[in-house]
């Protein structure tokens, strides 16, 4: 049966810019929910020393949470070579931070959606990018998870791949056991697509997913198919409690476990507290006992 972590979506700038919660605190209150699991991004850590990181595996363990991912963000696409080998450098530490944790998967993206950059140039430099980084995860043990993403909060522009013609393109040309998709069915909604669509194009290759949800304040959905999401969410699309929102989690969830999906489920959602947390903790609950 899938595991269930979390992610604080609510707290990103205090533990990664005000560094007003330590991440301590964070698995703390995580600890609160009933999740088995806590997602890492490399803006939580004080320091990479270690001692430091082996503390923050040893005070989960202490909390009963694992430590099944690292959510990062490389940045591939980009003209210049050695800023594309810097990206790969700093993915190949993101992996053995992962690998340091007792995680098995390590997200890879394919980076920003840079206006200079071409679709044929951003494709090639995304593959070029992640399979130059996959025997160096296999020999750790981690599996690299390519997310249908939107975009890295501290990013200026969308990601790449963030439309499901590029993402397959990509995805298409990296075989390997150690390579896989964290599917999340909100961020095909934030670029006009439907994530039942999206899934039935990927389910064959999903390891991790991202659960949360998204209601419209306004309009609907033809309306966000008009945007190109280059700055920013769409102003009539807000986070909400997971259940309550666009996304269809019955065949979500049914159409995983056709596919035999028996991975993590990862929590990113929250953004408006705790309380809305442990609801869609408790919605998830009940969803995954149903389904799987």
């Amino acid at each position: 049966m899938p595991k269930l972590s979390a992610f604080p979506k609510c707290y990103m700038d205090d533990l990664c810019v005000t560094k007003t919660m330590t991440l301590f605190d964070w698995i703390d209150l995580a600890a609160t929910l009933g999740v088995d699991g806590v997602e890492m991004y490399p803006g939580f850590f004080a320091n990479f020393e270690p001692e430091y990181v082996a503390q923050i595996k040893q005070h989960a363990d202490a909390k009963g949470l694992e430590i099944p991912m690292m959510c990062c963000s490389p940045d591939f696409t980009q003209h210049d070579a050695a800023a594309r080998a810097a990206e790969l450098e700093k993915e190949k530490f993101w992996i053995d931070l992962t690998a340091q944790l007792g995680g098995k998967f390590c997200r890879v993206l394919t980076g920003q959606r840079r206006e200079d950059v071409s679709r044929a140039d951003g494709v090639r430099y995304s593959v070029e990018g992640i399979n130059a980084a996959i025997p160096y995860a296999a020999e750790r043990g981690i599996v690299l998870n390519m997310e249908n993403h939107y975009k890295d909060g501290y990013w200026k522009y969308p990601e790449f791949a963030q439309h499901l013609d590029v993402f397959l393109e990509i995805i298409n040309q990296i075989d390997s056991p150690w390579f896989g998709v964290n599917f999340d069915p909100s961020n095909s909604i934030i670029c006009g697509e439907d994530p039942l669509d999206v899934l039935a194009a990927v389910k064959h290759r999903v390891v991790t997913m991202h659960a949360s949800d998204r209601y419209l304040i306004s309009g609907t959905i033809e309306d966000l198919k008009s945007q190109d999401g280059s700055l920013g969410y769409a102003k009539n699309l807000k986070h909400g409690v997971i259940g309550k929102g666009l996304n269809d989690y019955d065949a979500i969830f049914s159409t995983l476990k056709a596919e035999g999906f028996d991975g993590w489920i990862s929590i990113e959602d929250g953004e408006n507290g705790m309380d809305e947390l442990r609801e869609s903790v408790q919605f998830l609950r009940e969803k995954i006992a149903q389904h799987f």
